[in-house]
């Protein structure tokens, strides 16, 4: 895949996570911390979304979905970081790299 594409399925990813834990967190606000109705059908919507984006990446489903857990780990944790305020510790970083390297593998490495 050449650098645009991948550049390009990167921010299939990036927008898909922030889709998923936005639209989730909505949600969230809704059930647990008794947000309007509003924040649930907002969170549904954008939901809704993020089961669109990934099929604009270029691999098939079962990569595709495979790849993108790696990314939801990273954005889940600085998710966490900037939202609750709650600071990755070692183990967040080591295992979002070890997921970051997993993605780069499943979805990027030259195949024959």
């Amino acid at each position: 895949m050449e650098t645009t594409g991948i550049i390009k399925s990167v921010f299939y990813f990036i927008l898909a996570g922030i889709c998923e834990i936005g639209g989730g967190y909505l949600v969230w606000l809704y059930i647990k911390e008794d947000r309007p109705v509003s924040y649930a059908l907002m969170g549904a919507a954008i939901l809704i979304l993020y089961g669109i984006i990934p099929t604009f990446q270029p691999a098939h489903f079962g990569r595709v979905y495979a790849a993108y857990g790696g990314v939801f780990i990273v954005l889940s944790i600085l998710w966490g970081w900037q939202v609750d305020k709650i600071a990755p510790d070692r183990f967040d970083i080591i295992g979002g790299v070890i997921a970051l390297i997993g993605v780069g593998i499943i979805m990027y490495w030259p195949r024959s």
